[in-house]
C-alpha cells in the first residue's frame, strides 16, 4: 500500500472533501482473488457486472456512498480554457446553463436537469 498524501496537500484535499478518497484502503485488506473475479465479470460495453444471479451496475450514488464524497457543490476539474463555456456545456450535456463560473457548474443544476 502507498503512504498517505503529502502534508502539503492534505488541507486542500480536506477542503474539497477528497480526503476519504486519498485514504482509501487504509483500514481494509484488499482481496486479490475477489478483485480478479469481479474484473472477469465486468462488461465495459454495458458498464455492468454479469453475475450468476443477474446483472449489477455501479452508479455514481454507489461511489458517493462508499467513498463518502460530497456531490452537492461545484464539480472538481482540472484547468481548462474555453472561449464559449455555453457551447462546451451544450456539446457535452445537451443543455445550456445560465450561470457558468469559470468553467464550473453547480451540482444542483446537474441533479435538477438530469
Amino acid at each position: 500500500m502507498f503512504g498517505l498524501p503529502s502534508l502539503l496537500i492534505e488541507n486542500y484535499l480536506r477542503e474539497v472533501g477528497f480526503w476519504p478518497v486519498a485514504t482509501i484502503g487504509r483500514e481494509c485488506k484488499l482481496d486479490s482473488k475477489l478483485i480478479s473475479a469481479l474484473i472477469e465479470r465486468w462488461r465495459p460495453e454495458t458498464h455492468t457486472f454479469h453475475l450468476p444471479c443477474g446483472k449489477c451496475t455501479i452508479t455514481l450514488e454507489d461511489v458517493k456512498l462508499q467513498l463518502r464524497l460530497p456531490v452537492d457543490d461545484s464539480a472538481l476539474t482540472g484547468f481548462v480554457q474555453s472561449a464559449d463555456w455555453g457551447a462546451v456545456c451544450y456539446d457535452l450535456l445537451g443543455e445550456i446553463l445560465d450561470n457558468i463560473y469559470e468553467g464550473r457548474i453547480e451540482m444542483g443544476w446537474l441533479r435538477d436537469i438530469f
